[in-house]
């Protein structure tokens, strides 16, 4: 990361954004990396910045009692996380867990400029909007899930949306992290998966599963 900086960021996946808006953002904004794995967020969390994905892979998620995960969607970059713009601006805490799935790096705004952001710059107004809108669809498919489809019916379309968003047919996961992300168990995730080798739409494999869709 040392060699790259705020600008180089908002340009590679921030185009929409007008000049000024960018020379803004890079003269107050900061750059944080996190490791795979590295807890981004947590519940409780009281938020005193703004989130955009600049490289990188996060999952958000709710976290049960017990400990058990249920996945709700990623941030990928050139997108922003709506829920630290809502909580930051009004100072709630986050209600959901995040992390990085892959080395990260995250563009942080203070909330000080949120106001002056919204107010000043149409390009950020819209963004805002479209962040709010994008998720609440995510959010959507996410309770169409688990209320109208069966458990093979959301593993295919998880799978699907894996390789959809990874750009790859070769998924490096383990079914227990799918599991994870379905708030199924291993077991169940294992013999669904093993029913779809039958029907000869994946190929299952040592150390990643391979899609046939």
């Amino acid at each position: 990361m040392d060699n790259y900086s705020s600008s180089f960021f908002l340009g590679k996946h921030f185009s929409q954004f007008e000049p000024a808006l960018k020379e803004k953002i890079a003269a107050n904004a900061s750059l944080r990396e996190f490791s795979a794995g590295e807890q981004i967020m947590q519940t409780g969390q009281y938020f005193r910045s703004t989130v955009l994905i600049a490289e990188g892979r996060v999952k958000l998620y709710r976290e049960g009692a017990a400990g058990e995960e249920f996945f709700i969607y990623y941030l990928e970059p050139g997108q922003a996380c709506a829920l630290s713009m809502i909580c930051a601006t009004r100072q709630e805490t986050s209600q959901i867990m995040a992390k990085a799935i892959e080395p990260t790096i995250v563009l942080t705004i203070p909330i000080q400029l949120m106001d002056d952001l919204m107010r000043e710059h149409k390009t950020w107004y819209y963004f805002v909007l479209d962040s709010y809108r994008s998720r609440f669809e995510e959010l959507l498919t996410v309770v169409d899930n688990v209320i109208f489809k069966s458990m093979d019916e959301r593993l295919e379309y998880y799978l699907k949306r894996q390789c959809e968003k990874l750009q790859t047919k070769q998924l490096r996961i383990t079914h227990q992290e799918i599991a994870n992300d379905l708030n199924s168990s291993r077991e169940v995730i294992s013999r669904l998966l093993k029913k779809l080798e039958q029907n000869r739409q994946i190929s299952l494999f040592r150390n990643y599963i391979e899609c046939h869709f």
